[in-house]
């Protein structure tokens, strides 16, 4: 397929959900911002910033991972080996990816400040050019969402880093197009000052841990 003809197909989304959040010492993505769970509000801004399909990564508590997702538009895949690390998540979800996604998005679940509007301006840049990887910088920092094109999956399968594909990254960051966003953006969610920090956050509902 000409590349051309092949950038126009839609793009998937991994959201990586699967793991146990050690060291918030519950599960992370239950906790509620605006009445809505991180797990759910990731999965709605990927859904609106066009992602398609998005595949939800699942490990831990993977049931309620699913309650959660209820009457979104997504779809989850089980990753067994979710103790072993992120990279096992990653390559569960590009084994998910269907053969006709000119690409897919890597996303971490615990990112409440990602927008479905960076999501969908990372989407239009990958369609308008020929650059291999889209990349997200907050300030000096590279961190996800990460948009690889297809012909990156073997790379992306075969790193031996529990780094989100950031082997790939490096690797390529000299042909990457780039865009910036606010640093305010790069919050995450690791630890329990991290949920203080952003504020607004509220514990998870009873049995969420």
């Amino acid at each position: 397929m000409p590349a051309e003809t092949r950038r126009e197909a839609r793009v998937a989304g991994i959201l990586l959900a699967a793991g146990t959040a050690s060291r918030m010492g519950s599960n992370k993505l239950l906790m509620r911002m605006d009445g809505e769970s991180l797990l759910r509000r990731a999965a709605r801004q990927a859904l609106e910033g066009g992602l398609d399909p998005l595949l939800v990564v699942v490990g831990h508590q993977a049931e309620r991972a699913r309650k959660e997702l209820a009457g979104l538009r997504c779809e989850t895949v089980l990753n067994p080996d979710y103790e072993e690390g992120i990279a096992t998540s990653l390559r569960a979800g590009l084994r998910a990816v269907p053969a006709d996604a000119a690409g897919a998005m890597v996303m971490l679940a615990d990112m409440p400040n990602v927008s479905a509007a960076m999501i969908a301006a990372m989407v239009a840049r990958f369609r308008d050019g020929a650059e291999p990887l889209v990349i997200s910088e907050y300030g000096t920092v590279n961190a996800p969402p990460m948009l690889y094109d297809r012909a990156l999956f073997h790379e992306l399968m075969t790193a031996d880093d529990n780094r989100c594909g950031r082997q790939v990254v490096k690797r390529h960051r000299h042909e990457a197009a780039v865009l910036p966003w606010p640093e305010s953006a790069l919050a995450d969610v690791d630890v329990p000052a991290d949920a203080a920090q952003l504020g607004g956050l509220t514990p998870a509902p009873e049995g969420g841990r």
